[in-house]
């Protein structure tokens, strides 16, 4: 009888994935600990983790984007990422991403929605005057004028708003674009996330 042949997992990136126990000590720590609340460890961490001192440059400035208090909710700073990984056609951010803003909106037909196209999903005009502008930024920063502004002061969003929906737009264009650079692959714990009931048993 002949074998099957065997199936290997595909790579997660295009760049070599150093063990962990090799990792400087601080590295190990923040991956272990998204792992130990995760139940699994993202494949950015991983992929990152090829150059630390970019890994700690990446996810310090990740982290004053997507952690800090802000007139934005986490569901739609989570938005824009979706929002703007689409335009990019980032597999990973758009898939990854979408889970996160399922879970941050307690919504998973609105975080679908948003990451086909938010135009037509059930969400405010505030929402969607901020994801219109989060893709200028994305797309056409250059053409960003005084009108831009006035629309989002309109929906009550003031000017530090506005600096975070651009700066989280124009962060997740560099992630997108290492992503996409690197062939980084999604973990298949990505699809299902925020989508079935927790296990509390």
């Amino acid at each position: 009888m002949s074998k099957e042949p065997q199936r290997h997992a595909p790579a997660i990136s295009r760049y070599p994935i150093p063990a962990l126990s090799s990792l400087p000590e601080d590295l190990r720590q923040r991956i272990e600990s998204v792992q130990e609340k995760s139940g699994f460890i993202p494949n950015v961490f991983l992929s990152l983790a090829h150059r630390p001192d970019e890994f700690r440059a990446f996810f310090a400035y990740h982290d004053a984007l997507m952690e800090k208090s802000s007139g934005l909710s986490k569901a739609e700073r989570e938005m824009i990422v979706v929002t703007t990984s689409n335009a990019n056609s980032c597999h990973y951010c758009v898939i990854a991403h979408g889970a996160i803003l399922r879970i941050r909106a307690k919504d998973a037909r609105v975080a679908d929605q948003v990451a086909i196209n938010y135009r037509k999903a059930d969400i405010p005009k505030r929402q969607k005057a901020m994801l219109k502008f989060a893709l200028k930024v994305s797309r056409k920063a250059h053409k960003i004028n005084e009108k831009d502004f006035t629309k989002l002061y309109q929906h009550d969003f003031n000017d530090e708003d506005i600096w975070d929906i651009a700066a989280i737009s124009a962060f997740f264009g560099l992630s997108n674009r290492m992503a996409n650079f690197m062939s980084m692959r999604c973990n298949d714990e990505f699809y299902l996330l925020g989508r079935l009931p927790k296990d509390n048993s």
